[in-house]
């Protein structure tokens, strides 16, 4: 009898809470994944156009440029006849669109836009944008002025300032670079860009024409300096920052949680039923206030009789990027507090909760179950999937009872006990559900964490059962399970610092101090444990940061005057 394939056994068998399981496809070596990056037919052509255009422009004219010049004054001859006093008014005019002040005040206003609406990915990369295409366009202006004599054309009076070189790229391709930029960072993806950009071509071609036709610029250093204002930015976009992935959108929501409609949405689906093999119906987001470091999401999938739900957290270079600065911004204010070793890849950050969720198992804890790790782009963009727990609510919400208050002190016994720490103890990771209480979002937990930290995590529980009962109550039931000295040690180590920020927001929205009541109720008030932790490493670290911040700043002042941000 012919043995029957892993994938077909795993296709027939129902998964977690009823998901059905069909044929999981294996993607074949050279196949894209489900959210590639790409460039695009029209980032391909723009890339090479440009780099065309700007390699025979320089080889042109490092030849001699005779041909250019050539075309550049019989076009200018061609204008200098059509030259009235009403119509060189109107060219004065429409010249000074593209003048110095102009692109200086666009820039401004595009950098100021992006930093209130917090796009700050597009910022980084509307910057680099801003200094390539200066860099790019003063260099080949002055260099070409070194190798070769001037080329401009004889005879033909110039009406307007003529710039510094003769061979002026920079005002077009500043202007071209803002307009792009005005376009990847305001405005969102569709009509809007569309016709953003309609209306950007007209603009830029509307200005290349007034300073040929005053003879500011000729024909193919008009062209050029657009060519090479489009090509950087374009590119640069398409690639740093696609709109697939990272749209420009008006809603309001934290920068953490990422768009999941349009391709992500598409790629979501099709990279569940290749690689986990279940029928997507719907991605939603889901809990999006009690998470600030991944995108929570709703998947519907179909199952035997009913459809069902599953849970997944979709984590990307955004997230890791997060998980740096938190980290280092915890090492330079409280020192080395436990595990605080940044993760240096995507991948091994949703490894890291995969293989918690499997520690909680294995522990006995009431956690949901993993399902899968889902790859959408390699080393960038993954998915983890989990059981959904349909009709629970947070513990801050529930009705607590004796046995609820029993359960989630028994949890940090259990954690105790299997050498763990969750480190993010709060009420929207505990959940309840038909009076049983659920322990989530297990992302920060710890392997073999220190005393101090087991302390934290009894002192947060506390904290949070206090929430919806009295401390009084909550101390009477912990005294079970903890020794009087277990609970002094973990409000001897528990301050505001120590408290997830959900947490201290819902203890000053009651308006009282739970801490201080429990601290009322203990037989001796403990000496604070001390948490600054001083030692040689963070006091380099806190200066070399302060050294590179300096260094940053005094960078970006010098260079304002190449981003174009200086009239």
């Amino acid at each position: 009898m012919e043995a029957t394939p892993p994938s077909v056994q795993a296709g027939s068998q129902s998964g977690l809470a009823g998901a059905s399981r069909i044929l999981r496809r294996r993607r074949p070596s050279g196949e894209p994944p489900p959210l590639p990056r790409r460039l695009g037919t029209s980032g391909w052509y723009w890339l090479g156009l440009g780099s065309l255009a700007v390699v025979a422009w320089v080889v042109a004219v490092a030849s001699g440029g005779g041909a250019l010049l050539g075309v550049d004054q019989q076009v200018l001859e061609a204008l200098a006849r059509l030259r009235t006093p009403w119509l060189t008014r109107v060219m004065l005019a429409l010249h000074t669109l593209g003048a110095r002040q102009v692109i200086v005040v666009l820039g401004w206003v595009t950098v100021l836009l992006a930093l209130v609406f917090r796009r700050l990915r597009h910022l980084f990369v509307l910057l680099g944008v801003f200094l390539a295409v200066g860099v790019l366009a003063e260099w080949l202006a002055d260099g070409l002025v070194e190798l070769v004599p001037p080329l401009r054309p004889d005879g033909v009076a110039a009406l307007a300032e003529p710039g510094p070189s003769a061979y002026p790229l920079v005002p077009v391709a500043e202007l071209a670079a803002r307009l792009l930029g005005v376009l990847y960072v305001l405005v969102p993806q569709g009509r809007p860009r569309q016709a953003g950009k309609l209306a950007a071509a007209a603009i830029l071609v509307t200005v290349a024409a007034a300073r040929i036709y005053l003879a500011v610029d000729t024909v193919t250093g008009a062209l050029v300096g657009a060519v090479i204002g489009v090509t950087i930015p374009l590119v640069a976009f398409r690639l740093l920052v696609p709109s697939e992935v990272f749209p420009v959108t008006y809603r309001r929501g934290r920068s953490a949680h990422l768009d999941v409609g349009g391709s992500r949405g598409e790629a979501i689906r099709r990279a569940l039923e290749d690689q986990l093999g279940m029928q997507v119906l719907e991605v939603t987001p889901f809990g999006l206030a009690g998470s600030a470091g991944s995108t929570p999401l709703r998947i519907t999938v179909k199952g035997g009789s009913n459809d069902t739900y599953l849970f997944g957290k979709l984590y990307a270079r955004s997230h890791l990027r997060a998980d740096r600065w938190y980290k280092l911004g915890r090492t330079l204010l409280y020192g080395r507090l436990e595990d605080e070793k940044p993760f240096t890849t995507v991948r091994r950050l949703v490894q890291q909760e995969d293989y918690a969720l499997s520690l909680m198992q294995r522990a006995g804890l009431p956690s949901p179950q993993p399902l899968g790790v889902v790859e959408l782009t390699p080393e960038r963009e993954y998915l983890l999937v989990l059981e959904f727990l349909d009709g629970a609510v947070e513990l801050g919400q529930a009705q607590i009872d004796d046995g609820i208050i029993d359960q989630g002190l028994r949890i940090v016994r259990q954690l105790w006990e299997a050498g763990l720490a969750h480190r993010d103890m709060k009420p929207a990771n505990l959940l309840v559900r038909d009076g049983t209480v659920y322990l989530i979002d297990v992302f920060f937990v710890e392997v073999r964490p220190s005393p101090w930290r087991q302390a934290i995590d009894l002192a947060n529980m506390l904290l949070v059962l206090a929430l919806r009962a009295s401390p009084q109550r909550v101390y009477e039931r912990a005294l079970r399970q903890f020794s009087v000295q277990e609970i002094t040690e973990a409000f001897a180590a528990t301050r505001s610092l120590t408290m997830p920020s959900q947490l201290r927001r819902m203890l000053r929205a009651q308006g009282r101090d739970l801490h201080a009541e429990f601290l009322a109720l203990l037989p001796e008030r403990p000496r604070p444990i001390p948490i600054q932790r001083w030692s040689p490493r963070r006091v380099g670290l806190t200066l070399s940061v302060l050294a590179v911040a300096l260094t940053a700043i005094s960078l970006a002042l010098d260079q304002l005057d190449r981003l174009g941000l200086l009239p």
